[in-house]
């Protein structure tokens, strides 16, 4: 055997190994790209909602989800940049907004559940009862403590349009007991755990919530405190690399009887958490 043929011979070898390895390297690298971002809230994240759901959805789809639990508002802006692939949300008229200035393609209604109002079980302010507006004013009045979200979020938003419709307008002059903390829901739960005072939160956060010491729910069951999550792709006209199938496939599973089924059978001690009605 020639020297030149001997050496044609390695060096084909050689190229046979690098083919070999590069096939092997592209296989994790694909299976790996088989995965979404969603933008979230992090009362559907502090819930324990994702943790039921999303093993569904991956048995289903073989799809992995990575969640970004946000408020709200830092959700869209997240989508805005194109560092998701879908918005799960709960602030409708933000997220109408959302999809009317071209980032994302269709919102739809996902499930819902209610805001309640939380305090002390010895309720110094008198706030119990159904009337968010009343309990806010006389929240004010009291110079009770409230922990405030502040930041942004869907609970945050509504927030401040309860207090707006009690006649208080926050960015002008907040009441005495008035307090911001700029964090999620369980945080918020958290700080007004250890310090016996009042916040406004979701319900199914409030009902995994562990560390209540003496908080209670107050306010309930006014129409006002009605709580909508909606599901949107966000528009890979504004972001190419935006994984709209995918993306796609996750919303069209949390609308299906599927996803609808598996958000309703979703319970903490008996007590159902969300309420789908994709359907109407």
């Amino acid at each position: 055997m020639t020297f030149h043929s001997t050496a044609r011979r390695r060096v084909a070898g050689a190229l046979a190994a690098l083919a070999a390895v590069a096939t092997l390297g592209l296989a994790p690298a694909h299976a790996q790209d088989k995965f979404i971002v969603v933008a979230s809230t992090t009362s559907t994240e502090q819930s324990g909602l994702f943790g039921h759901l999303l093993p569904q959805f991956k048995q289903a789809s073989g799809i992995d989800v990575r969640v970004v639990a946000l408020g709200t508002g830092q959700a869209l802006d997240m989508a805005r940049r194109g560092d998701a692939d879908v918005v799960f949300v709960h602030d409708q008229v933000a997220e109408e907004k959302f999809v009317a200035d071209g980032f994302g393609l269709q919102r739809r209604p996902v499930m819902y559940n209610d805001f309640v109002l939380i305090g002390p079980n010895s309720d110094p302010a008198r706030t119990h009862g159904k009337d968010i507006t009343a309990a806010l004013g006389k929240l004010a009045t009291s110079g009770a403590a409230f922990v405030s979200r502040g930041d942004k979020s869907g609970t945050h938003a509504a927030e401040l349009r309860y207090w707006k419709t009690a006649g208080i307008d926050i960015a002008a002059a907040r009441p005495a007991g008035y307090k911001e903390c700029g964090c999620g829901m369980g945080p918020a739960l958290n700080i007004a755990a250890s310090s016996n005072a009042y916040v406004l939160a979701d319900r199914g956060t409030w009902l995994s919530f562990r560390n209540r010491a003496d908080l209670a729910v107050l306010v309930e069951g006014d129409k006002r405190l009605f709580n909508q999550y909606g599901v949107i792709v966000v528009n890979p006209a504004r972001h190419a690399h935006v994984k709209k199938d995918l993306a796609q496939a996750f919303a069209d599973w949390i609308v299906s009887p599927a996803g609808q089924t598996a958000i309703a059978g979703y319970k903490i001690g008996g007590e159902q958490l969300f309420f789908p009605n994709a359907n109407q």
